[in-house]
């Protein structure tokens, strides 16, 4: 009961994780612009994504623009992109192998250690996701502090970190813990009754076909 239960408490964790990562890689505010030093701007504020950069105006109003070109981005962006993409996909997997070896669930049969071995290959396959969007956003969010600290970078482009950044670390941390109490329910298939030897069990046999003179 507890290994369900535990089964049942890592696939909610990473399944609200995963959730988080599709709503953080679609948000436009990994990186906003900083307010630091002499870069005081209060009339408009620029943020941009993964996909998109966004200018919010003093009145309220948002004006976004998708990337043109693919190419002219930078590498970091590209391969955050990449990983977040990756990072999905297998997160899509993991909810699907988790489904069919839950104890909870019909599908897989009804043998309990065949299940368990199914329900941990999908907390493996969401470690592997919650590590691929776990690397893409530091790797994102590296390079926005090398910027931030290069003394060549004008004041005026200098950004900070954004809340889907933040996002995505909460929900990559949430896969990478559902993923590994799913890895950690596996049954192991050691129920079975033992048999003893047939030598063994001549030998405890009772002697009562002895004959007596």
């Amino acid at each position: 009961m507890a290994n369900s239960g535990l089964q049942m408490l890592g696939f909610v964790l990473a399944l609200l994780g995963w959730v988080a990562v599709i709503a953080s890689t679609i948000m436009p505010q990994w990186r906003m612009s900083s307010y630091a030093g002499d870069n005081i701007i209060t009339a408009l504020a620029m943020y941009q994504g993964l996909w998109m950069s966004c200018a919010i105006q003093s009145t309220g109003q948002m004006q976004c623009k998708v990337y043109d070109s693919i190419l002219a981005l930078d590498a970091s962006l590209q391969a955050t992109r990449a990983l977040m993409v990756v990072g999905i996909v297998l997160g899509f997997l993991g909810v699907g192998v988790s489904c069919v070896g839950m104890k909870c669930t019909k599908c897989g049969g009804d043998d309990k250690v065949r299940k368990s071995r199914i329900a941990m290959t999908g907390g493996i396959v969401f470690l592997i996701a919650g590590l691929c969007v776990l690397i893409g956003a530091s790797w994102y969010g590296n390079q926005i502090v090398q910027d931030f600290y290069n003394p060549f970078t004008p004041v005026n482009t200098k950004y900070e970190f954004g809340s889907a950044i933040f996002v995505n670390w909460a929900g990559a941390a949430l896969v990478i813990i559902g993923g590994g109490m799913l890895s950690c329910s596996c049954t192991k298939g050691n129920s079975y009754p033992k048999s003893y030897p047939k030598s063994k069990a001549r030998s405890k046999a009772p002697s009562s076909n002895k004959e007596f003179v």
